[in-house]
């Protein structure tokens, strides 16, 4: 059993421009008091055929973590178009938000982005180099891919053990029922709305 569910994500200003910042609004609750913080990162996949090209975009360790419920805005800067290859700025990429409790990554949110010229002009007859400034990012929020392996939350009450799997070894991807929801006014039963 984990000891922090994600209960909500909410893409933030999107679409917007290839420019603008990121920003998630992260709702979690932890069951079960956590003495080291949780590192929360948002990586951009710059190529699907070369990790190269991948950005870490931010990281922040949050915590330490006691039972309750949380949210939080996670703002980061876009990727730098000077390390993506150009053939691989337009198109449809991948965001990455992963959440890590001593250095064990326990749950990773997938979404798909694509990039494409805002002006109708500019998709018809793209210029010959691309125009950054001109492209709009649109996050596809409504099926984001949720994968969570498991980890062990209280290394200091297990002598030597061996048994925290990588993230190479996932041991559940969550069906599309199961996902996170995905809408920005979507409120758990806990919160309130705001006003």
């Amino acid at each position: 059993m984990t000891a922090v569910n994600i209960t909500n994500v909410a893409v933030l200003d999107n679409p917007a421009s290839f420019t603008s910042p990121f920003q998630f609004e992260i709702s979690y609750e932890c069951v079960t008091p956590l003495k080291d913080d949780l590192e929360w990162k948002l990586i951009y996949v710059g190529s699907a055929e070369d990790e190269t090209y991948d950005q870490l975009l931010e990281s922040v360790l949050v915590g330490p973590v006691n039972v309750g419920n949380y949210r939080f805005v996670l703002q980061a800067d876009p990727p730098d178009p000077s390390r993506i290859r150009e053939e691989d700025i337009m198109g449809v990429t991948v965001l990455l938000l992963t959440c890590s409790y001593v250095g064990q990554e326990f749950v990773r949110v997938g979404y798909y982005v694509n990039n494409d010229y805002e002006s109708e002009t500019l998709r018809e007859e793209p210029p010959q180099r691309v125009a950054i400034d001109k492209i709009q990012r649109n996050i596809l929020t409504d099926k984001p891919r949720v994968t969570r392996f498991p980890i062990n939350f209280h290394p200091e009450n297990t002598e030597n053990d061996e048994q925290a799997h990588s993230p190479n070894h996932a041991a559940e991807v969550d069906k599309p029922e199961d996902q996170i929801p995905p809408s920005p006014n979507h409120l758990s039963d806990k919160e309130e709305p705001k006003t």
